[in-house]
């Protein structure tokens, strides 16, 4: 192997490093971009690296992985859909690889006859059809045929292959077509005799060939079947549970197989197909995912109610522009070079000159049917699925270009040499320490420590304190003076589970904080360690050496991001800690106020309901009927609780206001 390709190969492994483990889909592509090969898998990073590990053994393998230069790769929800986005970027592509996968057979589905007086249930392959109701695709032929046999089982309704639908078909066409409506002798046979076909005799179907059913009964029946066709399963799987559960208590465990095995058909089917729209849908996805200067755009491009290619783009702006501000741009620079224009734009949200940008996109259409193109901005449904699926590709498409470009290290030393340079530091803060103080009156004080090592989280250095200091109410300035003396005492200096002496220690709050915390390290005698506090509303830095005013880092710069997400990653994890202290001396708080309520009946009221939330949820009765305190208490428990909640409503409404930190 030449080392030209030996540095190419270990180039691509290291970008697929960031290669999701997900069901998707792959594309390997050449020097030129041209793509040469689609695949599918369960668990796209370990399949993509058998290739370039050499671990399949297919022939072709040596030759694919000397032309793979780069790769893509879609991201979808389950294995049904990566089958089916496979088969369409195939055709769309025709990769010299996949020359022996071609597949150009069309997708199953189930239809209804719906122009029919009694429409008959088919598996079909066949276009559709005006007068017809279609449901799939599938991608599974044998499940779509056991379903439809599943539904015929649950709901009786005739089979468009039973000959005596057929006759009866011909028959009814016949008299519409004089303008007659079927009497009871069109359902008789030749020698005048009522003859169910085998279908209705064995309860697969209605009987209307013999007239046992009506019309209007047999369209009570079809409406059921399309119910359960279009995914409303829950009132036939307990039919066929029932009849599986009577089946074993008979001991006919042969029987109750066959139903748990149908059960099991159903549950299998109810795999969403994003990859393919029983629709014929004609549009463009737009998906997007953002960081605070960066971000990835993904569109996924449906013809036809199908998958057929995805574009994927990184931008220079993130979430330092508004939302629509990013989305206008991008729709400007890609369909301004866009060939293939889709009769519909389906994003998050609509851009603010949606109509602007419609007229815009029909001129460029150019429909000679006059079709026009329109946005739209579902809220749920197939295409909001869509909107998410093309958004989760929007994440990983950024994933990648910052795994090829190193652009994760590169902002992180461009991050650390702008706050040497900022806050007049030695050298750039590799270790920095983080503090914030979590309160709620004076209650629950408590503060978190987070490290951020070589400008990235260092979660075991985390540390997190409870307040000791008696406290009336919130005193920020004392919390952050014991916070500073325990953490910077020389026995935790000292101790290596604390770490290395940090390089900037950083207090959100501000200039208060920052004046307690000197106040403690002038009194314990440091006077090695940069610090600064974060002020909230306008992101500014205050430091002991500049009395002028605060640093104020450049909006939009790495600097700005790095310390934004210090000081956010502490705020998290103090109200993670806060939230869970509160929370249990609340619950002992509780069942204390209870009369009647000592230890032992806490105690075993707490083993029968497993936990205070299922104590909370239970009602009167269920606490009565539990025999583990007197009905008294059990009443007086009922009326705690709702103080309680009450109490605790109130209480979250004000937290968010009230927190510190």
């Amino acid at each position: 192997m030449s080392e030209t390709l030996q540095a190419k190969i270990a180039r691509v492994k290291r970008e697929l490093d960031a290669v999701p483990a997900l069901p998707g889909v792959y594309l390997w592509k050449d020097a030129d971009g041209q793509v040469i090969y689609v695949g599918k898998a369960k668990q796209l990073r370990a399949r993509m690296r058998q290739y370039v590990s050499f671990q399949d053994d297919r022939a072709k393998i040596p030759l694919l992985v000397d032309q793979i230069d780069s790769f893509e790769y879609i991201v979808v929800d389950n294995e049904h859909e990566s089958l089916v986005l496979e088969k369409n970027l195939i055709n769309q592509h025709s990769p010299f690889f996949n020359a022996d996968f071609k597949d150009d057979k069309s997708y199953p589905f189930i239809a209804l006859t719906k122009g029919d007086r009694f429409p008959a249930i088919k598996y079909t392959r066949e276009k559709h059809k005006p007068d017809t109701k279609y449901f799939g695709p599938y991608t599974d032929s044998r499940a779509a045929r056991d379903l439809v046999d599943i539904a015929r089982r649950v709901v009786p309704v005739c089979a468009a292959s039973c000959a005596d639908w057929r006759a009866l078909k011909r028959k009814t066409e016949a008299l519409a077509a004089k303008g007659e409506a079927p009497s009871p002798g069109t359902f008789l046979g030749a020698d005048g005799a009522i003859r169910p076909c085998f279908d209705a005799h064995v309860g697969l179907g209605p009987g209307a060939c013999c007239g046992q059913i009506t019309p209007e009964g047999y369209a009570a029946n079809v409406r059921r079947v399309e119910r359960f066709l279009a995914g409303h399963h829950a009132e036939f799987v307990e039919e066929l549970t029932a009849e599986m559960r009577a089946a074993a208590a008979e001991l006919d465990f042969e029987r109750a197989g066959r139903v748990k095995a149908r059960i099991d058909t159903i549950n299998s089917l109810t795999d969403k197909q994003h990859a393919v729209s029983a629709r014929n849908l004609n549009a463009d996805v737009v998906g997007f995912f953002r960081e605070e200067t960066v971000a990835g755009a993904h569109v996924l491009m449906v013809r036809e109610g199908r998958i057929i290619n995805s574009n994927e783009f990184v931008l220079n702006r993130g979430t330092d522009v508004p939302d629509l501000d990013l989305a206008h741009n991008f729709l400007l620079r890609y369909y301004d070079a866009a060939t293939s224009i889709p009769h519909e734009v389906v994003m998050r949200a609509l851009p603010e000159d949606a109509d602007a940008m419609e007229a815009w996109l029909t001129e460029k259409l150019a429909s000679p049917h006059g079709a026009k193109v329109r946005f739209c901005a579902p809220l749920r449904g197939e295409k909001a699925e869509l909107v998410s699926m093309a958004e989760t590709n929007a994440k990983h498409t950024l994933m990648r270009y910052k795994v090829r470009t190193n652009y994760d290290d590169k902002r992180v030393n461009d991050a650390l040499l702008q706050l040497e340079s900022a806050l007049a530091l030695d050298a750039p803060p590799m270790r920095i320490e983080c503090f914030d103080i979590s309160t709620i009156h004076g209650s629950y004080t408590v503060a978190s420590m987070v490290v951020f090592t070589a400008g990235k989280p260092d979660k075991n250095q985390y540390r997190r304190f409870k307040i000791k200091t008696p406290l009336d109410e919130a005193n920020d300035f004392l919390s952050m003076q014991e916070v500073m003396g325990r953490r910077y005492a020389p026995e935790r200096m000292a101790d290596e589970r604390f770490g290395s002496k940090p390089d900037l220690i950083i207090l959100d709050g501000g200039k208060p904080q920052l004046t307690a915390a000197l106040a403690m390290f002038e009194e314990m005698g440091i006077d090695d360690i940069a610090l600064c506090g974060l002020a909230k509303r306008d992101e500014e830095l205050f430091v002991p050496w500049q009395d002028t005013g605060p640093v104020v880092l450049p909006g939009g710069s790495a600097s700005l991001y790095l310390v934004k997400q210090v000081r956010d990653e502490a705020h998290r994890f103090a109200i993670t800690f806060h939230r869970e202290l509160r929370g249990k001396g609340m619950t002992a708080s509780v069942l204390d106020d209870v009369a009647g309520m000592g230890p032992v009946r806490k105690k075993a009221l707490l083993k029968h309901f497993k936990s205070f939330k299922n104590v909370k949820a239970a009602t009167l009765e269920e606490i009565k009927a539990a025999h583990v305190v007197p009905d008294e208490v059990a009443e007086e428990l009922v009326r705690v609780i709702a103080q309680y909640n009450e109490s605790k409503n109130a209480t979250e409404t004000a937290l968010e206001g009230e927190i510190d930190g």
